[in-house]
């Protein structure tokens, strides 16, 4: 793609309203998002210190949400009239991205009857900011040469296909439109970071018990709480069972919407070593009767 070719858009469609709204937990990402073709769409982020984790690298819940943000645009684009909804997602590091911003290129794999699946490789851009020349680099195998970006991560995402009237103002989200547009999403100041602007409550460390509110500050189109937020409950869920340790890598199925929330956390331990531990967090639905939401599978690693 040449780059002249290349315009930026900050018009208030829905993806800027319901991403990056004055009352979304990812309004201070710096998001920019430009679809290369149809089939490749590539995002960039800040990496403040108000979205590390722990250790000093990228929250593993803000990499997943992220992952989830850019693998819907060929996705959608694939999936012709219909909506999109992320049913399965793999995050697995490779290193800890620690200086930014980060960058994601999201390639369509597979475009089935039922589903729609996107690859992901997640890169520490170490001061880049423009996402067509990261782009022409990586086609040009820079990545891992000196000076180069940095593979820090490698994920894979299962779209299931809904109906388009599933998700409220669809008709305003058209990824096929923007080919070519980097995309800017309006960003704002938020408190707290990437834990603590969740509002979560912490009902049993020890079990891995910890809620988080059905509210606008994290619901997606479909009225549900974004599979990011539900990402970082996750990792913080771990976190309090093995303080010290810090997420990497995360498994992830969607198997329900949060009806009416609170969002609530259940975690066992799946395996304790002396560098790491994997961390099976149950999901469920705390003012549903407890229906399952989602099933993740959380490996931490001594920093």
């Amino acid at each position: 793609m040449k780059e002249n070719a290349i315009s930026v858009d900050f018009s208030e469609d829905l993806s800027e309203l319901v991403l990056s709204g004055a009352r979304r937990f990812t309004a201070d990402f710096g998001l920019n998002t430009l679809l290369l073709d149809e089939r490749r769409s590539v995002i960039r982020a800040n990496l403040t210190d108000k979205l590390r984790s722990p250790a000093g690298g990228a929250a593993l819940g803000f990499l997943v949400t992220v992952v989830d943000i850019v693998t819907s645009d060929p996705a959608l684009v694939a999936g012709g009239g219909d909506w999109t909804a992320t049913q399965d997602l793999s995050l697995h590091a490779v290193t800890a991205p620690k200086d930014g911003p980060l960058f994601v290129d999201a390639n369509l794999v597979r475009v089935g009857k039922k589903t729609v699946v996107v690859s992901a490789d997640v890169y520490d851009g170490h001061g880049r900011e423009d996402l067509a020349g990261f782009a022409r680099e990586i086609d040009g195998g820079a990545a891992g040469k000196p000076c180069g970006p940095t593979l820090a991560a490698r994920g894979l995402v299962t779209f299931a296909r809904l109906p388009r009237h599933a998700a409220s103002h669809a008709d305003l989200y058209t990824p096929g439109q923007w080919v070519g547009k980097v995309r800017g999403h309006p960003e704002r100041e938020i408190d707290g970071d990437i834990y603590e602007r969740l509002d979560l409550r912490v009902v049993d460390a020890a079990a891995g018990v910890l809620e988080l509110d059905r509210s606008q500050f994290v619901l997606n189109q479909i009225g549900t709480i974004q599979g990011g937020a539900q990402a970082l409950l996750a990792e913080a869920a771990a976190h309090a069972m093995r303080p010290g340790l810090v997420a990497t890598d995360m498994l992830v199925r969607y198997l329900s919407q949060v009806r009416s929330g609170p969002a609530r956390s259940y975690g066992t331990v799946v395996r304790d070593a002396t560098d790491h531990s994997v961390i099976d967090i149950r999901l469920v639905d705390a003012g549903d009767d407890e229906r399952v939401l989602a099933l993740m599978t959380v490996t931490l690693q001594r920093p």
